[in-house]
C-alpha cells in the first residue's frame, strides 16, 4: 500500500492537518513526511494563465491588429516567485510510492482551481484523488472531512466553473483593456495632461462596480432639495408633553389635495399655516386608541457580505480588512469558513450545535449567555426554525464561532476581538426569544367647519427584551443593540433609503405612560399646547460606503428592472463572497475610486468617471449589473451541471469577439472630449 499525501493551500493549514492526524513527521524543505503520510502545501496560487506573448512573441506589443485574442487551447505557467515550492509539490505528487492524494485546499471554487492548476501543470496521473471539504479547521472537523472525503471527480463541475471564471476574466481583461487603451489611452493622457500613457483597465466585475458608484454619485450631484411643511400639535398628558403629526387621510379637507407634497406635508408654508388657523381654538378629542404587539426576531446569521457591512459600520474598516481578520479567526480555529453566502445552518450542523455553544462558556464576554442557552435547551429545536435551511446552502453554511481556539484571543488585534464578539453575539442570539414591543397608536382629531382633521402619534415600550440582551456589545458607547438588517425590514440593506426627513420613529416611553395612553377613551378631550409648522426637506440618496457596496454587489439583482431576469439571477449577484473585497481594493488602487478611511464612504475619482464615460461609449454592457450577474449565474449553472463548459465558452467567445471588433471600428474621441468636460466641471466645483 502506497503513501497518502495531503496538499493544503497554505503552510499554516498544513500544520493543522498534521496536528489533527497526530502525525509523527519530519520537517523537510516544503513538506512534512511520516511513515505512511506526506503533508505539503501551496502558497496560494502556484500556477497562472500565460500572457499572450507566451503564445506568440509578437503579441507582447499591444496592437489593434492582434485582438481579439482568443486562444483555442489555453497555456499556463508556474509563477516565478514560487517555482521552488511548485517543484517540491510536483515531485511529491508524482512520486511512485504515493498512491492517494487528499486535496485540502480551501473548500470553494478558488481553492479547487488552485489545486487543479497544480495537478495539470505537474502532469499527475494514475493516483487516487480525494477531496477534503471542511467548514472549520478544528481537529474534529478535519478528521470528519478526511473520513468523508469524496472522489475528486465529484467536484469536476466546480472545477470547470473555476476554469471558466478565470478564462472569462482573462479574455475580457486582455481584449477589452487593450482595445480601450489603444483607442482612448492617449486622448485621456492628453486631456488629463499626464506624463505617462493611461492604461484603461476594465473587467467583468470591477467595471460594473465602478458604474454603480458613478451612477450613485451623479444622483447625489443632481439632487435638488425640496422643502415641505408639516403641521404638528404639541399635546400633553399627565404632565408629559409629546407631538402629534397631521395627515391628510380620508375625511380631511385636504384629502388628495394638489397643495400637498405628501399626505403629511404641504408644498408651501402658507398652506400649513392656513390649516393651523382652522384648528386654533377648537377642541382636540381622542378619535381612536389602538394597542398592538410588535415582535422582532433575532437576525439571520452572518455571511461574509453581512459581516463586511457591519464591520464597515461599527469599526470603519474596509471589506478587505474584514476578510483578512475573519480569515485569521478561521485559521486560529475560532470561526467557521468565512467565504460563504449562506446565512443559515445545515441540518447536520444543527444536530451538533451544542458543542459550539458549550465551547463559548470559556469566552468571558458570552460565557453567561452560553450557559443560559444550554440551560434553556433552545438549541434542541433550532432545526425547526428559519435559521436552519439546507436549500439555502451551496458550499458552506453561515459564519459561526466553533467554540474552540478561544485561547488565541490575547494574540489578536483589538479590532479582531471585536469582530469575533459580533459573530458570537449574532450566533447566540438565534437561541433566544424574539424581542417584544408593546405599541399604542393614538389618533386625535379636530372638528373644523367642513372636515375632520386627524393627528397621529405612536408610542412604544420594550416589554420583553428577548434576544436584545445578547446584543449588548462591549465596545458600544450605549448599551443598545445596533439595528439589525431585519429590524430595518431590509434583508439585504440595499433597498431604497428613506429619503424624506419627515419619517419619525415611534416615541419611546415608560410602561406607566403607555398604560395611561392605552386607557384613553374615544371622545375624551386632550390638552393642546399649540399647533406649529415643522419644516422638513427631502434628502439626497446616500453614497455607498464599503460595506453597503459589498451588499449591493451581493444583491445586484435588485438593480435589474426586468422581473423575470431579476428572479433568474437571484442569489448570483456581482462577483462572489471570495472576490468582492479584492475587486473594491483594485478599483481604489487603480485610482478609479476614493475610499475615505475614517468614514468608509466611497466616491469616484475624476479618472474613474472618465473611464466610466469611455466604457459607456464603447462597451456599455460592462456597466450593467444585468450582464455581470448573468455571467455569474452561468458559472453557477456550470458548477451545478445545468449547462456545459462548451455552451458557456461559445457565448463568451462570441461576446468578446463582437465587442472587441465593435470598439476597433469606433471613431468617437471628439464626442468623448465633450463628456470629459462635463466630468471636469463637477470636480472644478469640488
Amino acid at each position: 500500500m502506497g503513501k497518502s499525501i495531503f496538499i493544503a493551500e497554505k503552510p499554516s493549514v498544513a500544520r493543522e492537518f498534521a496536528k489533527a492526524l497526530k502525525l509523527n513527521a519530519k520537517n523537510k524543505d516544503g513538506y512534512m513526511e511520516g511513515e505512511n503520510t506526506i503533508i505539503t502545501w501551496c502558497v496560494g496560487h502556484l500556477v497562472t494563465m500565460s500572457y499572450p506573448d507566451a503564445y506568440d512573441d509578437s503579441l507582447k506589443r499591444w496592437s489593434l491588429e492582434t485582438i481579439p485574442f482568443i486562444p483555442e487551447t489555453y497555456k499556463y505557467e508556474v509563477i516565478d516567485s514560487v517555482k521552488k515550492q511548485f517543484e517540491i509539490v510536483k515531485g511529491l505528487l508524482t512520486r511512485e510510492d504515493v498512491s492517494t492524494i487528499y486535496v485540502c485546499t480551501d473548500s470553494g471554487r478558488e481553492g479547487e482551481y488552485i489545486y487543479r492548476l497544480v495537478e495539470n501543470q505537474a502532469h499527475v496521473n494514475g493516483k487516487e484523488r480525494k477531496r477534503v471539504w471542511i467548514d472549520s479547521q478544528t481537529e474534529e472537523e478535519i478528521i470528519r472531512g478526511i473520513k468523508e472525503a469524496k472522489d475528486l471527480s465529484c467536484y469536476d463541475n466546480l472545477c470547470a466553473s473555476a476554469y471558466l471564471r478565470a478564462k472569462e476574466d482573462y479574455l475580457m481583461g486582455i481584449n477589452f483593456s487593450r482595445a480601450l487603451t489603444l483607442k482612448y489611452g492617449f486622448p485621456i493622457k492628453n486631456y488629463l495632461k499626464q506624463d505617462k500613457n493611461v492604461v484603461v483597465s476594465v473587467g467583468r466585475v470591477m467595471t460594473c462596480v465602478l458604474g454603480m458608484v458613478v451612477n450613485r454619485e451623479r444622483e447625489v450631484r443632481s439632487f435638488v432639495k425640496t422643502p415641505f411643511y408639516r403641521v404638528m400639535a404639541a399635546l400633553s398628558l399627565e404632565g408629559k408633553a409629546f407631538d402629534a403629526e397631521w395627515k391628510s387621510v380620508e375625511g380631511s379637507g385636504y384629502y388628495q389635495s394638489p397643495l400637498l407634497y405628501k399626505e403629511n406635508g404641504f408644498k408651501e408654508r402658507k398652506e400649513a399655516e392656513a390649516l393651523i388657523e382652522l384648528c386654533n381654538g377648537k377642541n382636540m378629542e381622542i378619535f381612536s386608541v389602538e394597542k398592538k404587539k410588535e415582535t422582532k426576531n433575532p437576525p439571520l446569521l452572518y455571511n461574509l457580505a453581512e459581516l463586511q457591512n457591519d464591520c464597515s459600520k461599527f469599526f470603519k474598516i474596509s471589506p478587505d480588512e474584514t476578510l483578512r481578520i475573519v480569515q485569521e479567526l478561521y485559521e486560529k480555529k475560532m470561526v467557521t469558513y468565512p467565504r460563504t453566502d449562506a446565512r443559515v445552518l445545515s441540518t447536520a450542523v444543527s444536530k451538533e450545535i451544542y458543542k459550539n455553544i458549550n465551547g463559548l462558556k470559556n469566552y468571558g464576554l458570552a460565557s453567561t449567555l452560553a450557559e443560559e442557552v444550554l440551560q434553556m435547551g433552545t438549541y434542541k429545536n433550532i432545526a425547526k426554525t428559519r435559521y436552519v435551511n439546507d436549500k439555502q446552502i451551496t458550499d458552506h453554511y453561515a459564519i459561526i464561532p466553533t467554540g474552540q481556539g478561544i485561547n488565541n484571543l490575547n494574540s489578536l488585534h483589538p479590532t479582531a476581538t471585536k469582530v469575533y464578539e459580533i459573530i458570537v453575539r449574532r450566533f447566540l442570539s438565534i437561541f433566544y426569544k424574539p424581542a417584544i414591543y408593546q405599541k399604542v397608536s393614538l389618533v386625535t382629531a379636530v372638528e373644523t367647519e367642513a372636515a375632520t382633521e386627524k393627528f397621529f402619534t405612536s408610542f412604544k415600550v420594550l416589554a420583553d427584551e428577548g434576544y436584545l440582551k445578547v446584543m449588548e456589545y462591549s465596545f458600544s458607547k450605549k448599551k443598545e443593540a445596533p439595528k439589525s438588517v431585519e429590524e430595518k425590514n431590509s434583508e439585504d440593506n440595499n433597498q431604497e433609503e428613506k429619503t424624506d426627513k419627515e419619517q419619525e420613529d415611534d416615541i419611546k416611553c415608560d410602561a406607566a405612560f403607555l398604560e395611561a395612553v392605552s386607557s384613553l377613551k374615544k371622545g375624551v378631550t386632550i390638552g393642546v399646547n399649540e399647533f406649529f409648522v415643522k419644516e422638513g426637506e427631502t434628502s439626497p440618496p446616500k453614497r455607498y460606503n464599503s460595506g453597503s457596496l459589498i451588499l449591493a454587489m451581493e444583491n445586484a439583482g435588485q438593480l435589474i428592472e426586468d422581473e423575470e431576469l431579476r428572479a433568474q439571477i437571484k442569489g448570483s449577484g456581482i462577483g462572489t463572497s471570495a472576490t468582492r473585497a479584492e475587486i473594491l481594493k483594485k478599483l481604489v488602487n487603480n485610482k478609479y475610486l476614493n475610499l475615505a478611511k475614517k468614514t468608509q464612504i466611497i466616491t469616484p475619482t475624476k479618472l474613474g468617471e472618465i473611464i466610466y464615460e469611455v466604457v459607456n461609449a464603447s462597451i456599455k454592457p460592462l456597466l450593467d449589473p444585468k450582464l455581470t450577474a448573468s455571467w455569474e449565474k452561468g458559472l453557477t449553472m456550470v458548477a451545478e451541471g445545468t449547462i456545459t463548459e462548451d455552451e458557456y465558452m461559445v457565448k463568451l467567445d462570441d461576446f468578446v469577439r463582437r465587442r472587441t471588433n465593435y470598439v476597433k471600428g469606433l471613431s468617437n474621441q471628439g464626442v468623448l472630449y465633450r463628456q470629459f468636460d462635463q466630468v471636469s466641471k463637477a470636480y472644478e466645483k469640488q
